[in-house]
């Protein structure tokens, strides 16, 4: 919107509002009243701003792309979007695992990497990490592994001891422990690390023939990775490094790709191959299974809203499609059932009908009702039926398998003004006489530090004056001091 334009505030369903800055009140001074809709919506809708954050995973970024395949993989499988060719549109959310959603970026920890593809057979995600291994085998022990990576319940701190106590009462975490340890265990940014499906699935092809997959995702930016002092640092200086650096690199025109390869095992060879195939902690040695090459996944858009696109994104390993099915592996089996249950919890039952998570592709579901559903199936809402609704047909589904009384003036005013109030006297005050030399001069250079991180014109120049108002000589030295973009750390 150009300066010029004029567009009159609403309230959610478009009714003009008489004022963005004073409430109903009787009179002046009087009490606010109920009867004031729109200060009610505005405060009832930013006490709902937030849905809970993921219990696992909460703090991330991500980016839109496509899967382009250039190579022919049509004799393991039949899923669409790994036909030679083929251009899929997808979405990525990039995320540490065991800290909060403001967590730092660089902390020592696996990342996440969910892949959602928006497919014409429906959606299929893809929710690994940039390890390909995990700390344990069986989901009956996952509730008891974020326990120990997350806070303690008595002083509420992180606790080294817990987690190494965890891991070394399960010897199967080795592997990851040790992967978690090495450099990549703090990776550069996002774009320099690799992804991996992790688990074990099932290719099936248009013969009905059936074989094991991994899959690997491998950066075209090489892997980097950040030595624990270079990530400790980084963490004080910018905990969003790593969404910034995506952001920004896309916005730039750079756009990160990875070369898509998968390794292949024969149905067979799964009875009696020397580790278990299934085994959420072992590879699968490239020696044995070779990378064969599927294609390139490029991240070439940005998210135009992070809560609606990012934060609300749903991934499920359950979102399989026809010619892709599960693996015996343990837990994969839960989190087909873990994942989507998470998202009715976190975000509500129809979170499908979300645009990020939304299917390109027809739906034909007898799925109804509930909290903010907005799309209801028409009648019939049953199966079978005999008015033409949509009936299951095997022959194209995806189970490829093995086996939420007043008398005053009604108005809107602010507060009658007494002789001294205004907005910036009392900050003045602390200022001038409640502060000392060192402390101002901490408070220059914090505010200035503030507005250098991408403070654009005319906000900067509102700052200047708004600190002016408080204090003409410290608005004065934040304005110099922005202006010759010199502000630094103050740690007197």
């Amino acid at each position: 919107m150009t300066a010029t334009e004029s567009r009159p505030t609403t309230n959610n369903v478009g009714i003009p509002v008489g004022s963005d800055n004073d409430s109903l009140t009787l009179g002046s001074n009087g009490p606010i009243l109920l009867q004031d809709h729109y200060l009610i919506e505005k405060n009832a809708q930013f006490n709902r701003e937030r849905v809970p954050e993921r219990v696992v995973h909460a703090k991330g970024g991500g980016a839109f792309g496509f899967l382009e395949v250039t190579s022919d993989v049509s004799e393991f499988t039949k899923a669409a979007l790994f036909q030679p060719g083929t251009r899929t549109e997808s979405l990525v959310r990039f995320s540490s695992v065991a800290g909060e959603l403001g967590s730092p970026d660089t902390w020592r920890d696996p990342r996440g990497f969910a892949m959602k593809f928006y497919t014409t057979q429906g959606n299929y995600d893809i929710v690994g990490n940039n390890t390909p291994v995990f700390f344990i085998r069986d989901p009956i022990k996952f509730p008891d592994f974020i326990h120990s990576q997350k806070r303690r319940a008595d002083n509420h701190l992180r606790d080294n001891d817990i987690q190494w106590d965890f891991w070394t009462l399960r010897p199967e975490s080795a592997h990851q422990v040790t992967w978690l340890m090495g450099d990549r265990g703090i990776p550069s940014n996002w774009r320099e690390m690799n992804g991996y499906g992790s688990h074990t699935y099932l290719w099936e092809n248009a013969g009905g023939e059936k074989f094991w997959v991994k899959y690997h995702f491998k950066a075209d930016q090489g892997v980097g990775y950040l030595t624990q002092g270079d990530a400790d640092r980084i963490a004080g200086a910018d905990g969003d490094f790593y969404i910034r650096d995506l952001y920004n690199t896309i916005k730039a025109g750079d756009h990160p790709s990875w070369t898509v390869k998968v390794q292949i095992m024969p149905y067979e060879d799964a009875a009696d191959y020397r580790f278990n195939p299934f085994d959420l902690t072992k590879v699968w040695p490239q020696g044995d299974y070779p990378l064969i090459e599927v294609g390139r996944w490029v991240l070439n858009r940005n998210p135009d809203n992070y809560f609606t696109q990012i934060e609300q994104a749903a991934f499920e390993p359950s979102n399989l499609v026809a010619g892709i099915g599960p693996s015996p592996d343990k837990m994969l089996q839960g989190r087909l059932f873990a994942y989507p249950d998470a998202h009715r919890y976190r975000i509500g039952a129809n979170y499908t009908q979300l645009p990020v998570n939304a299917a390109k592709s027809p739906v034909n579901s007898y799925a109804k009702d509930g909290a903010m559903r907005y799309q209801n199936p028409s009648d019939p809402v049953y199966a079978p039926n005999s008015y033409g609704g949509p009936h299951a047909d095997a022959s194209i589904a995806s189970e490829t398998a093995s086996t939420y009384g007043v008398t005053d003036e009604v108005i809107r005013s602010a507060y009658t003004l007494h002789s001294e109030d205004d907005d910036f006297g009392q900050p003045g005050t602390l200022v001038r006489r409640v502060m000392d030399d060192a402390q101002r001069e901490r408070l220059v250079g914090n505010v200035s530090g503030h507005l250098l991180n991408d403070v654009s014109e005319p906000v900067l120049e509102r700052a200047f004056q708004y600190w002016r108002n408080v204090d003409k000589e410290t608005g004065d030295k934040i304005e110099q001091t922005v202006r010759k973009g010199a502000a630094k750390p103050f740690d007197k």
